[in-house]
């Protein structure tokens, strides 16, 4: 015999509770009995040992005769307004869409954090009309003290970025590669966030520097997220974790006056580079146009690593990931980079989202390269070398899905600022390999966020919550979120029905590595790695003549604002590995003598399989999306034909352009008809070098306007200059005459018309999609403008 009472202790109890009474603790301890019963011992306890291990079977469960056996408190099903009633079974509402945490105040009155209605946002207390503010006005110090703590620490590296919603799809079912979720069907689509970033600036900084872009995916698939954290170049500057800091450190603002910020043209960081002759291939792409892309929907991106895809009967294959966008692969060129940065520093931020806002929506093809490490042992370079990569000359890309970005944020700071990309996150049937900069990453991610986001909860930050349920004992820590009911909290458990439990073979496996079987601990490079300069010849070699002179350039601008000479001579030294015309033309750009090449790590390396590839070369990448989202100018004053404009307009509309009409001022204008124009930007404040090409509409008052207009002779000067299209109908050739510009007959980027007839305006979209006319900058004119 027992009390009821005494089923209802905290500290000790009667040996079995009655399963008859209707007292509802008592029930809930009969029934909690009932469960642990059903575990008399740890079943799964011997297959923990020996090699049967490395086959966990799934957790010993036993289901609750009810829910209430492993509630927290029996009032649980007492509910109100704020409690709710007891948790769904298996569900953790932390987790899911974002459908939960959205907010929006249509028809609401203002309220403290707390809930309770604010009176008055404009004043603060203060006694008497001009007396002090008082200090018990706890609406005030509740708004400043959140204002002053509205800012987290921001990331080290990609401080800079932005961020769009979308989804990717999977062209088809790839089983026999790979379990990983988004690739389970043909058609499949997994919901992902995307952030691209420059990788050295600031938080505020400008988004045109000559830099590394971050190009990160998280999958929110339903087996957990998959984060594919890269870049929009597949090699990075070092070759082990180690190496990290250092190379950080040297990049960033010099310590004694913080400069320069976003640029990496200074002394720390050549200095370190010319130490570190590995980096060699990584500058060939640094120094090319793809470190100032034309927008973060015109570059490719790159998963850097060699990973795995393991398939569900433990098979692995290598593989290097590779996004290719559908808007082409195209650059800014430098001045045009320079010019931006003053007039709109948010410019690559502004085109995505307003791409997205338009319906021009960014669309990326995922390629993937896959061999087996039979094929990659042939290979002259080792492929767990981050700063080398697989030529597609050896191996093809094959793609596999793709994917859109289709919705912008709600909110910049909860989701773009707050995204937290952890390498470390994969899903069954993806895999990491021995790549020593890969094992850093794996930590660094993780640890980053514990320190930035304030703590080790940042996954339930609704922006990282995944969409798959979430169950496990972790529990506290800093802004925990999560109400858990029940007791339970440790593995094994019998009191939770052993719940929540191991998966098994259903869960994630790591690939069982082999491990060299006389194997030491030691530090150190395998002898591929010593290898520092063919890729950095092939990718030099690979590229269009116009794309090596930006090369040039591009080390000419970074070495001349380094002042110590012997770090230019030694970066010299060590660009004559890769090509001795291009270190010649580099010194000669300097007023420096060749000196002596460097010594190479590598003793008789083997020779290279590939000396030129094509796929190196941004024109390879020229997208097949036409004009669609280029911004286009229309130049407009007091007596433009208003009729040429609209049939402009409506042209390059149709082909999803994106036309602006450019006047003196914004607004009205007069034109030559009587009627009206009215210009949606300004010369001064809309400087050509924002657009990708020119139309100059007639009108002879208005195109006498826009002759002694500097802006105007500017703005066509820099379109010309930055090799980009330009059409003058009519009159408007007489601006194209004050500006200097009188190229050689057949400039393809140059249009002239009496009209704007069908063929000139079809002539005008197809040059407008070709991005550049980079022969342009070897013509007599180029120079003069």
């Amino acid at each position: 015999m027992a009390t009821e009472s005494g089923f209802r202790q905290s500290d000790g109890g009667p040996a079995g509770a009655p399963g008859a009474s209707k007292d509802p603790g008592v029930k809930r301890s009969h029934e909690l009995g009932q469960t642990v019963d059903a575990m008399p011992y740890n079943a799964e306890k011997a297959s923990e040992y020996g090699l049967g291990a490395a086959k966990p079977e799934p957790g010993q469960t036993a289901k609750s005769p009810s829910s209430h056996a492993r509630a927290s408190t029996v009032g649980e099903r007492l509910a109100t307004g704020k409690t709710g009633g007891p948790a769904k079974p298996g569900v953790n509402a932390v987790g899911g869409d974002l459908t939960r945490v959205r907010a929006d105040a249509e028809g609401t009155p203002l309220t403290t954090n707390q809930g309770v209605p604010v009176a008055d946002n404009q004043n603060s207390l203060v006694g008497g009309m001009r007396g002090p503010a008082l200090l018990k006005d706890f609406v005030l110090r509740e708004k400043i003290t959140h204002f002053d703590h509205e800012r987290i620490p921001e990331r080290v590296v990609h401080a800079r970025g932005s961020g769009a919603h979308g989804y990717f799809e999977s062209y088809d079912a790839l089983a026999e590669l790979t379990c990983a979720a988004p690739f389970a069907a043909a058609g499949k689509r997994t919901p992902v966030f995307v952030r691209f970033s420059t990788v050295a600036g600031e938080r505020g900084s400008k988004d045109t520097a000559r830099d590394v872009r971050g190009f990160a995916v998280k999958f929110y698939t339903d087996q957990g997220n998959w984060d594919l954290v890269g870049n929009n170049m597949p090699v990075f500057f070092i070759q082990d974790a180690m190496k990290f800091p250092d190379l950080v450190h040297a990049v960033k603002p010099e310590p004694h006056h913080a400069m320069p910020q976003a640029a990496s043209a200074h002394d720390t960081f050549y200095d370190f580079i010319s130490l570190s002759p590995e980096s060699t291939h990584m500058m060939m792409w640094l120094m090319s146009d793809r470190a100032i892309p034309r927008s973060f929907r015109m570059m490719q991106g790159f998963g850097v690593h060699t990973y795995r895809f393991v398939n569900a009967s433990g098979e692995s294959k290598l593989v290097k990931f590779h996004w290719t966008p559908r808007f082409g692969t195209h650059s800014l060129v430098w001045d045009e980079a320079v010019k931006i940065s003053g007039a709109d520093p948010d410019f690559h931020r502004r085109d995505l989202w307003e791409s997205i806002e338009s319906g021009q929506y960014p669309e990326w093809e995922l390629g993937v390269q896959v061999f087996s490490e039979a094929q990659a042992d042939t290979f002259s370079f080792d492929v767990l070398d981050a700063t080398k990569i697989v030529p597609e000359d050896l191996i093809p890309v094959t793609p596999i899905g793709r994917m859109v970005l289709e919705r912008n944020p709600d909110n910049f700071f909860a989701e773009t600022e707050q995204v937290a990309f952890c390498v470390a996150n994969v899903v069954p049937g993806v895999d990491f390999t021995n790549d020593p900069l890969l094992a850093g990453r794996i930590h660094s991610y993780f640890d980053t966020q514990i320190t930035r986001l304030g703590g080790p909860n940042f996954h339930e930050l609704p922006i990282n919550a995944p969409v798959t349920p979430v169950q496990n004992h972790q529990r506290d820590g800093m802004h925990r979120q999560t109400v858990h009911r029940g007791r339970v909290a440790y593995d094994p458990n019998s009191m939770g029905g052993g719940c929540p439990f191991q998966t098994g073979s259903a869960g994630y496996l790591p690939f069982p590595e082999p491990v060299p079987e006389n194997g030491v601990e030691m530090r150190g490079k395998p002898a591929r790695f010593a290898e520092h300069f063919q890729q950095a010849t092939l990718f030099y070699e690979s590229q269009s003549a116009a794309g090596q002179r930006h090369i040039v350039d591009a080390f000419r601008f970074e070495l001349s604002h380094v002042t110590v000479p012997g770090i230019r001579r030694r970066m010299l030294s060590m660009l004559r590995n890769v090509s001795e015309p291009m270190a010649a033309e580099i010194a000669s750009g300097l007023g420096m003598p060749l000196p002596d090449p460097m010594p190479p790590a590598a003793e008789a390396p083997a020779a290279p399989e590939v000396d030129r590839s094509p796929a190196l070369a941004m024109e390879a990448h020229p997208g097949e999306a036409g004009i669609a989202s280029r911004k286009i100018a229309v130049l407009v004053a007091d007596g433009t034909d208003a009729e040429v404009v609209r049939e402009v307009t409506e042209s390059l509309t149709i082909e999803h352009a994106d036309v602006r009409l450019v006047g003196e001022h914004i607004g009205i204008c007069d034109a030559a008809d009587g009627g009206t124009i009215d210009a949606d930007a300004a010369l001064d404040s809309q400087p050509g070098f924002l657009f990708d090409a020119v139309v100059i509409a007639p009108g002879d008052p208005a195109v006498d306007r826009l002759c002694a207009n500097g802006h105007a002779l500017d703005f066509v000067r820099n379109q010309f200059r930055h090799c980009k299209t330009l059409l003058a109908i009519g009159a408007g050739k007489r601006l194209l005459d004050a500006a200097g510009i009188a190229p050689e007959d057949g400039d393809p980027g140059v249009f002239f018309g009496a009209t704007p007839d069908a063929q000139t305006l079809d002539g005008f979209v197809e040059a407008i999609a070709k991005h550049r006319h980079f022969a342009r900058e070897e013509s007599a004119a180029w120079p003069r403008i």
